[in-house]
């Protein structure tokens, strides 16, 4: 049940969690099909509209993944790497995901994870949003969705200090993957609505939407791993 009442202040955000049982969602029903946990790590969008989700299994699950994946008309799952007994996949979906639905309202999920048919997602809704409208209409949309709490808390705490954010870049990404990420942040394609297409970025850099999309999902990924395995773990190349 919701709990709480969303504060007017700046300095601090509504965390909302959501339980779901449809297993039309490709983090319920392939952790009922595979039988295990798959947790989200990361979300990105894709030049071709679909998103691109980092999930992490066990490494004894992947087998079950991969068949499970295969049932699935849209969603395709490629294997990154294993390290300490869990695999990370990049899932690329193109049909409804809740996470996908909360997202473009203005709530950044924060933990996501499938558990053998149940599926649980933790949000946070920064203050200028209206969590309580996220939520109803959230509801709305997925009616299987069970509100489980609502509570106000600290403001987002970010993912790195601004020099260590700097380092990473210089360390991991080329200079023409620097640009291409910068320059695809600049014209607004991370935003939602998307105010640019992967299209135009390239056109802008004068490149074709082919080595747009090569040097976007490289930076993406170097980052990801910095980020899930220890910065610096891949150097720029």
């Amino acid at each position: 049940m919701l709990d709480s009442t969303p504060s007017e202040s700046p300095d601090r955000v509504v965390e909302i969690e959501l339980g779901l049982r449809d297993q039309s969602y490709p983090f319920v029903g392939i952790s009922d099909a595979a039988s295990c946990g798959v947790v989200l790590t990361k979300m990105l969008p894709r030049p071709d509209g679909r998103y691109a989700e980092y999930f992490t299994v066990s490494d004894d699950a992947g087998d079950r993944i991969e068949t499970a994946v295969t049932q699935r008309e849209t969603v395709s799952a490629t294997r990154l790497r294993a390290k300490d007994g869990r695999c990370l996949y990049e899932f690329l979906v193109s049909g409804d995901c809740p996470a996908v639905y909360l997202a473009e309202r203005g709530a950044l999920p924060r933990r996501v994870r499938g558990e053998e048919g149940r599926g649980r997602i933790v949000a946070e809704v920064p203050a200028r949003y209206d969590a309580s409208a996220i939520v109803a209409d959230f509801l709305d949309a997925h009616p299987d969705a069970t509100p489980i709490s609502k509570r106000e808390k600290a403001s987002i705490d970010p993912l790195f200090a601004r020099t260590a954010f700097h380092r990473l870049l210089r360390t991991n990404l080329t200079n023409r993957q620097r640009e291409v990420l910068q320059t695809a942040f600049e014209m607004g394609y991370y935003d939602w609505p998307r105010r640019h297409t992967g299209s135009e970025i390239a056109d802008r850099l004068e490149i074709s939407s082919a080595t747009f999309s090569e040097h976007i999902s490289a930076a993406e990924r170097k980052l990801l791993t910095a980020i899930f395995q220890g910065a610096g773990s891949e150097p720029a190349h």
